[in-house]
């Protein structure tokens, strides 16, 4: 994978709360409201940042659940919103436009390199310099998921992966975190 200087990197997931808060910070502070609740959508869905930045006002307008056809493998999937209506149902009430995420420039939403120059703005911003792309969210979601189900093959169906390996390896689990997750385990 190459970041957009082709440079090739690999994007992780944000493994602590302290990082996921410090680029929450950051995105309000030094990116603004849209790119915070960009976001944060991102890291509580698993959506991939080409059906995020599609999306409309009126999919997510007084709805706590969406359906969103998936564009890479063109299936549909239910997401829920409801740990996090309330923020975006007051970010839309802030902003006049059909896009939840706006353009600066022009009448459409922003590109996803531009959310890529967002996040790694924010990033840089807190001191998190690796790993940061738009499939950092998706990550995150995945990462968290796994951590507190331990339910590879419900994360799998979420992520529309074929294998629980490609999950595991997706999300950044290594041998070593199932190791340690082990060594307290006893019957």
């Amino acid at each position: 994978m190459t970041n957009v200087k082709g440079v090739p990197y690999d994007v992780q997931p944000l493994r602590s709360k302290e990082q996921i808060e410090d680029m929450k910070w950051s995105l309000k502070k030094w990116c603004g409201q849209r790119d915070y609740i960009l976001f944060l959508i991102g890291i509580n869905t698993g959506l991939r940042i080409g059906d995020l930045v599609k999306m409309k006002v009126k999919d997510v307008r007084r709805k706590q659940n969406i359906f969103v056809k998936e564009s890479k493998t063109d299936k549909p999937r239910k997401v829920t919103l409801l740990n996090i209506y309330e923020e975006i149902q007051a970010y839309i009430a802030e902003i006049d436009s059909e896009w939840l995420y706006p353009s600066r420039q022009g009448a459409s939403h922003i590109t996803t390199t531009q959310a890529y120059r967002q996040l790694v703005k924010a990033a840089k911003m807190v001191d998190i310099d690796e790993g940061i792309g738009t499939h950092t969210m998706r990550k995150t979601f995945g990462y968290w998921f796994y951590k507190k189900t331990m339910d590879v093959a419900k994360l799998q169906q979420i992520l529309n992966h074929s294998t629980p390996k490609i999950t595991m390896d997706y999300i950044g689990i290594t041998q070593e975190e199932i190791d340690d997750s082990l060594d307290d385990f006893v019957l």
